[in-house]
């Protein structure tokens, strides 16, 4: 029988083992206790975890070994700090481990690279956030964080953008079934509004008042990026000829735009 075989760094994927409630609770048990081949095997136990939260990453266009590492990072550290007596589930607590390590290696390697200074900013900017909500019970303003950490208002919000994750504009927000959102679809277009259809428009009938010389040097001039002696050149007249052409042509397009 054939057996669909995907590797990720040198992993059989789907030979991972899966371990039961009871053997990760006695294979931690042994962890504690110092045992390192415990360790390994918890480890390898839990690798499927690694792979369910690298799939939330597969658009980012980051290689899928380089993700897989990470999060085996993710996972070892969650393995170190995992505390059974909170009471709550080993995946429940190390899958935001495992995303906030593929996080912070996504931000860090990102093709826009953003100063250090910058980063440590925003981090303390999250730490007073925080700090300011428990004392007072609600959401503080930027203001409130700037003067916190003595810097202006601008500056601040500089840098928390700095650390959000970058988003494809083709990225869905909302899907009914049949039409999808993206991004896109809500960002506004600045340059080709109405107003500035309506303008061409009008310059583009602007124009037709004009003689066929004036219509040509007015072409070569703005649209085509000319100088008067090039045009003059090309044309078979002087520089001052064009010069005083394109004035009056100005002036005419002036009376109708």
């Amino acid at each position: 029988m054939l057996m669909n075989k995907v590797e990720i760094c040198g992993v059989n994927t789907s030979k991972l083992p899966v371990l039961s409630a009871d053997e990760k609770k006695a294979l931690f048990d042994r962890i504690l206790k110092g045992d390192e081949k415990a360790r390994e095997e918890f480890i390898r136990g839990n690798l499927r975890l690694v792979l369910s939260v690298i799939q939330r990453f597969n658009n980012r266009g980051e290689m899928v070994d380089d993700l897989f590492q990470v999060g085996c990072i993710g996972l070892i550290k969650a393995i170190d700090n995992f505390n059974t007596e909170l009471g709550v589930r080993f995946s429940t607590y190390a899958v935001p481990m495992i995303t906030g390590e593929i996080r912070r290696y996504l931000r860090d390697n990102n093709a826009i690279r953003v100063s250090r200074s910058l980063r440590d900013l925003a981090y303390k900017a999250i730490q007073v956030r925080e700090r300011l909500f428990n004392e007072n019970n609600r959401e503080p303003s930027v203001s409130e964080i700037a003067k916190e950490l003595d810097v202006e208002c601008e500056e601040l919000v500089m840098a928390i953008d700095s650390i959000q994750d970058t988003v494809s504009m083709f990225e869905p927000i909302f899907q009914d079934g049949t039409d999808t959102v993206c991004v896109m679809d809500q960002i506004r277009d600045e340059q080709n509004t109405d107003s500035a259809w309506e303008q061409t428009i009008t310059i583009n009938e602007a124009m037709k008042k004009l003689s066929d010389r004036e219509q040509m040097i007015i072409n070569l001039r703005f649209f085509e990026g000319r100088t008067q002696t090039e045009i003059a050149d090309e044309i078979g007249i002087s520089q001052a000829q064009i010069s005083r052409l394109e004035k009056n042509a100005l002036k005419h397009l002036r009376k109708y735009v």
